[in-house]
C-alpha cells in the first residue's frame, strides 16, 4: 500500500490508531520526509504541536525498506515509540519490518558486576544489598535485563551503578558473563533489525566513543530520523567534549583494590589505588564555594597543587597497573581506564584550546573537568557522510519566524532541505497570549513578588488549573512559598504541588487527577510534559529563558562569536530563547479541544526590539495586556457548554 492510501481518510491507520484522522499538515510533512529518503537528502522539517509528525516520519520509514535509526530526546520517548506507536503504524502497513530498542550500557544489567558485588559483600547501606538482591532475581528471569522493568529498585539507587557496567569497566569480548550479557544481547538484535529505536544520548556517545553498538549500524544504515531535534546541539557538545570526574577515579580506586586480589603478592598496587582516592576527594573538598559551574581558568589557578597532586597519583597507578596488567584481564582493563584518565586530565590541565571551553561542573557528590568543544558544527558535517544517505530532523521548535539558519549554523547542515508547517490547532481562537502591564524588569529585586501579585488573579479567573514554570531554581522555590501563602490568604482551595515534592511522572498523574491544581516547577517542565484538557488552563512563565550569562560554555561562545565579527546576543541568544520559549508554550495548548491562556511575566517581550522577534516565533494567539480580557475569556469557558 501506498503512502497516500494508507493516510487517507479511510485507510488501515484508522483501525489500529485510536481517533486517527487525515490531517493536510501531517500528509505533507510524510511526502517530504519519503521524498528525502528516497533521494538521499537532508531535511530540517518543523511541524507544529498538533501535526502527527510521529505518524509522519514513521510511515515512510517503515515504507522505505532500508534500515533505519531512529532518535529521540529521551528515554521515556523511545520506549512510547517501541511500545506504542510503532507497533500501531506497522500493523496499518502490514509488512515484515523487525524493530529493536537499543539504550545505553547503563540501562542493562550487567551480570559480571551484579555477581561481583554480591560476592564483595560490602555496601554502603543495607538496603543497596536488598536492591542487588531483587536486581539478581529480575535478572534471572530472563527477558531483557533493561532497568527499567523492575520498578521496585528506584531509577536513582545506588545499587544500579554496582548491577551495571561503565565503558570503562566493561571486559567486552573477555568478559565471562559474555554468552548472558543483556547489553550484548540487546546490540545484536539492533544489529539485525530493519528499524533500532535509540536516544540522542546514546546517539552521539557512540558516534564519539564508538562504544554503545550505534556506530556499527551506521554503515550500513539508510536513514536516520531526529525526533525532538531541537535538543542535538547541546547534546553533541557535551558528548564531543571530554571529561574526567572525582566519580570515575574513585570509582577506578575501587575496581583496583578488587581487582589487585589477583596480584595479592604486590602490595603497592592497593596503596596506590588508595592515594588516587585521597587525592581525588581532596579536590572534590578542596573548594567549599557554592556554585554550579566555573571556567577552567579560573579554578586551575586556584587548585594547581590538588590538580598536580591528582595527576601525580593517577600517573604513579598507571604504572604499577602496566607492571602487573598481565595478571588478569581486570588489571588489563583498570591500566586502560587509568592510562585514559589520565591523558584526558593532562589535556584538561595544560590544554588551553581555541574552539573549546574548558570548565568545572560542581556536584553535590564531587566535580567534573569538561573540555567541551564551542561548535559541533563541523564535528556533525563529518557524520554525514558515515554511512547513512539520508538525515532527517524534525520538531516543534527549530526555526525562529520561519528562519532555520541558527540550527543549521548550529548543525552543520547548511545545504540541507528545510520546511515547516504550522499547528493545526486554531490558536487564535483556543488561546489567549497575556503579559501583564507594570512589570519591572526581571532582574530587579522585587520582580518575585509581582510576578507572584500579577499570577493570583489569573490563578483565582482559571480556578487553579495551572502551570506556574520559572527559568530558575531559586525563582521557583521563592514563587513556591509565596503562591501557598497566597492561596490560603485569599481562602483558595487549590491543590499546590511542587516540583522538588515527587518525580515528574508522580507529579502529572497527581495533577491530572486532581482536576484544579497548582503545580509550580522549573524550566524542565518546558518539554516532555502533555496534559490535555481542563486540568491545564494557565501556563505561566516568569521570565524569558535566556541562558545564564554564569555558564561557563555559553560564555566562551558569545566570545568567539563576537571576535568572529558577529552579534552574540542577537545572533546566538535571541534565537535559543525563542526556541526554548516555543517549547514552554506548546505545554498550554495540546488538543483541538484544550482552551487557555499563556502567561509571560517578562515586559521585554513588548518593550525591548528582540521581544517582537520572539513572540512573533510564538504560536498566532491573541494577544492582550488586559487583566479584565483574561478574566472574560475564563469567564466564557465556563459558560460554554461541555
Amino acid at each position: 500500500m501506498e503512502l497516500d492510501d494508507l493516510l487517507g481518510a479511510e485507510g488501515p491507520l484508522r483501525e489500529t490508531i485510536p481517533g486517527y484522522r487525515l490531517r493536510p499538515q501531517q500528509r505533507e510533512l510524510a511526502q517530504a520526509v519519503a521524498a528525502a529518503i528516497a533521494e538521499g537528502a537532508a531535511l530540517i522539517a518543523e511541524a507544529g504541536t498538533g501535526t502527527g509528525k510521529t505518524l509522519a516520519y514513521l510511515l515512510p520509514a517503515l515504507l522505505s525498506g532500508g534500515k533505519v535509526i531512529l532518535s529521540t530526546g529521551t528515554k521515556t520517548l523511545q520506549d512510547q515509540l517501541f511500545e506504542r506507536d510503532i507497533p500501531s503504524v506497522k500493523a496499518a502497513v502490514a509488512r515484515p519490518v523487525t524493530v529493536a530498542l537499543l539504550k545505553g550500557r547503563a540501562n542493562y544489567v550487567c551480570p559480571f558486576h551484579l555477581k561481583r558485588h554480591l560476592a564483595d559483600g560490602r555496601f554502603a547501606r543495607r538496603e543497596d544489598f536488598a536492591h542487588l538482591r531483587a536486581i539478581e532475581a529480575y535478572a534471572a528471569r530472563g527477558g531483557n535485563g533493561d532497568r527499567a522493568g523492575l520498578a521496585e529498585v528506584p531509577e536513582a539507587a545506588p545499587a544500579w551503578a554496582l548491577a551495571t557496567s561503565t565503558r570503562e569497566n566493561c571486559l567486552g569480548g573477555d568478559c565471562p558473563e559474555l554468552r548472558g550479557c543483556f547489553l550484548m544481547e540487546a546490540r545484536r538484535q539492533a544489529l539485525a533489525a530493519d528499524l533500532v529505536v535509540v536516544n540522542h544520548h546514546l546517539f552521539f556517545a557512540d558516534l564519539w566513543l564508538r562504544d554503545e553498538g550505534v556506530a556499527e549500524l551506521l554503515p550500513n544504515c539508510n536513514t536516520v530520523i531526529f525526533d525532538e531535534a531541537h535538543q542535538l546541539p547541546a547534546t553533541a557538545r557535551l558528548f564531543f567534549g571530554e571529561t574526567v570526574s572525582t566519580g570515575q577515579l574513585v570509582e577506578l580506586s575501587r575496581d583496583v583494590r578488587i581487582e589487585a586480589q589477583a596480584a595479592a603478592d604486590f602490595r603497592p598496587l592497593p596503596l596506590a589505588a588508595q592515594a588516587l582516592e585521597a587525592a581525588a576527594r581532596a579536590l572534590r573538598d578542596g573548594d567549599r564555594e557554592p556554585r554550579s559551574a566555573q571556567r577552567g581558568v579560573e579554578f586551575a589557578a586556584r587548585a594547581t597543587a590538588l590538580l598536580a597532586t591528582l595527576q601525580r597519583e593517577l600517573d604513579a597507578l598507571e604504572g604499577l597497573l602496566k607492571s602487573q596488567s598481565e595478571r588478569s584481564d581486570g588489571l588489563e582493563n583498570c591500566r586502560a581506564r587509568a592510562q585514559a584518565l589520565a591523558e584526558r586530565l593532562k589535556r584538561w590541565r595544560t590544554t588551553d584550546e581555541e574552539g573549546a571551553a574548558r570548565w568545572v561542573e560542581f556536584q553535590a557528590g564531587g566535580l567534573s573537568l569538561h573540555r567541551t568543544p564551542l561548535s559541533v558544527a563541523e564535528l556533525f558535517r563529518r557524520q554525514l557522510g558515515a554511512g547513512a544517505k539520508s538525515w532527517i530532523f524534525t520538531s516543534a521548535t527549530l526555526a525562529v519566524r520561519g528562519d532555520f539558519s541558527h540550527y543549521q549554523r548550529e548543525m552543520g547542515l547548511e545545504e540541507a532541505r528545510t520546511a515547516s508547517w504550522p499547528s493545526p490547532f486554531e490558536y487564535e481562537k483556543q488561546a489567549l497570549l497575556y503579559v501583564p502591564e507594570q512589570m519591572p524588569e526581571p532582574n530587579t529585586e522585587g520582580f518575585g513578588a509581582a510576578v507572584v501579585e500579577a499570577v493570583m488573579p489569573v490563578l483565582t479567573a482559571s480556578q487553579g488549573r495551572a502551570f506556574l514554570l520559572f527559568t530558575s531554581l531559586r525563582a521557583m522555590r521563592d514563587a513556591h512559598e509565596r503562591v501557598g501563602r497566597e492561596l490560603v490568604a485569599r481562602g483558595l482551595d487549590f491543590p499546590l504541588l511542587f516540583q522538588e515534592e515527587a518525580p515528574r511522572r508522580e507529579l502529572l498523574i497527581r495533577f491530572r487527577a486532581l482536576g484544579n491544581a497548582v503545580l509550580v516547577a522549573s524550566q524542565s517542565f518546558f518539554e516532555g510534559v502533555d496534559v490535555r484538557g481542563e486540568a491545564l488552563s494557565l501556563v505561566v512563565i516568569d521570565r524569558l529563558p535566556f541562558a545564564s550569562p554564569d555558564d561557563p560554555v555559553l560564555a566562551a561562545r558569545l566570545e568567539r562569536h563576537a571576535e568572529q565579527g558577529g552579534k552574540p546576543f542577537m545572533d546566538i541568544q535571541v534565537p535559543e530563547a525563542a526556541i526554548l520559549l516555543k517549547q514552554g508554550a506548546g505545554r498550554l495548548i495540546r488538543d483541538e479541544r484544550d482552551r487557555g491562556v499563556l502567561m509571560i511575566c517578562d515586559p521585554r517581550l513588548v518593550t525591548r526590539p528582540y521581544g517582537r522577534r520572539i513572540w512573533q516565533s510564538l504560536p498566532p494567539m491573541r494577544r492582550t495586556r488586559s487583566l479584565e480580557e483574561v478574566q472574560a475569556f475564563f469567564l466564557a469557558l465556563r459558560a460554554a457548554p461541555a
